[in-house]
């Protein structure tokens, strides 16, 4: 693509730009993010409907002004002007031999995310987004907590992840808060891109289709069960081992078990909604009877499914992956006591795709 006109700063190479770059980033107010009645308040966007016509277009994943024919040309002239409907742009796109896709998003500020394509065993295509970048939970087993908190993600820039996603590989089934940063961190940016996804007039993404996955943070699953949005919930858990937690998971010194088992009762309560625990294996960390054994003490009375995610490997960390015999014996243990749980299906491994990979493209 000799055309490409690329932010000041992206060094991308030319032949890695799979799409069309965003123009002048850095001036221009990208309007990804952004609902009907906010459309509606930029200059020149008069009659009020103007904004809704705006919004639809802008959700329909249009690229440009000029293709939105019902909006008058002198208006469509302003916002080409002063705004741009992206703020970012795909640097580079990775494909693993089993059709996991990840996309390197290059920020306004030449910072850089990824987003990732996951697809389960029925075809489903579920969106993994980032909300900051980098993050700063510092969970020893995870590649993206080495890189450190830089910032969080603007709504734009949240929503932008899901529409490259579709612009790539087509119509998409759900979206995870699941990739780079901790979502309770960015809430706000969080509520705002949902409420743009959810629109019954844009993308018309059900909430039911939403999950948003947490290492814990106590504080957030409240202000979540009370404020909305009504996504599903999953907490990253790993451990029900306090200490062992701790050395794991940082963010279990603020965030005990015990009141972290309470906000998700809770959250439970509240939103009559089932809680997903997940737990990274760790070869001859948390895989023995007695970690098991924790774990089932931490479900009981809950109404959760638990996920159990064979460790994925990150170049540095000292942790093996879990054999499929400890595996095996783990779920059976779970399932023996009668806990509902799910063995995940690793997939993107080759392109550092897979759970705790992301941040790390080359």
């Amino acid at each position: 693509m000799n055309d490409c006109l690329k932010p000041e700063g992206c060094t991308a190479p030319q032949e890695d730009c799979n799409l069309s770059c965003i123009q002048n980033p850095h001036t221009k107010k990208a309007l990804a993010g952004l609902l009907p009645e906010e459309l509606a308040q930029l200059p020149g966007v008069q009659p009020v409907f103007r904004g809704m016509q705006l919004f639809k277009w802008i959700a329909s994943g249009v690229t440009s002004f000029s293709e939105m024919q019902n909006l008058p040309k002198n208006l469509r002239q302003q916002l080409e002007q002063d705004c741009c409907i992206r703020s970012s742009f795909v640097s580079k796109k990775l494909v693993d031999p089993d059709g996991t896709v990840k996309l390197q998003l290059t920020l306004h500020d030449g910072k850089c995310v990824e987003t990732v394509l996951l697809t389960d065993k029925e075809g489903r295509r579920t969106a993994c987004v980032s909300c900051q970048v980098g993050c700063g939970m510092a969970c020893a087993f995870c590649q993206t907590g080495r890189l450190g908190f830089s910032r969080n993600l603007e709504a734009a820039e949240i929503v932008e992840q899901f529409q490259f996603l579709e612009e790539t590989v087509g119509k998409l089934d759900n979206i995870v808060f699941m990739g780079m940063g901790e979502p309770m961190l960015n809430l706000t940016a969080i509520r705002k891109a949902v409420a743009v996804l959810t629109h019954s007039q844009g993308r018309n993404l059900s909430g039911r289709r939403i999950t948003l996955s947490t290492c814990g943070i106590v504080s957030g699953i409240y202000d979540l069960a009370d404020n909305g949005p009504a996504l599903r919930l999953a907490v990253s858990l790993t451990t029900a081992d306090e200490a062992l937690r701790q050395q794991l998971m940082p963010v279990t010194a603020g965030n005990p078990l015990p009141k972290l088992k309470e906000a998700i009762a809770y959250y439970i309560q509240k939103t009559g909604r089932r809680c997903t625990l997940e737990a990274a294996l760790l070869a001859g960390k948390n895989t023995g009877r007695e970690s098991a054994q924790r774990l089932i003490d931490f479900a009981r009375d809950l109404n959760c499914h638990v996920n159990l995610i064979p460790w994925n490997p990150v170049e540095g960390l000292p942790f093996q992956e879990p054999s499929a015999k400890e595996c095996k014996n783990f779920i059976l243990q779970l399932e023996h006591a009668g806990v509902n749980v799910t063995l995940r299906h690793r997939r993107g491994r080759k392109i550092g795709g897979a759970c705790g990979q992301l941040g790390k493209t080359e």
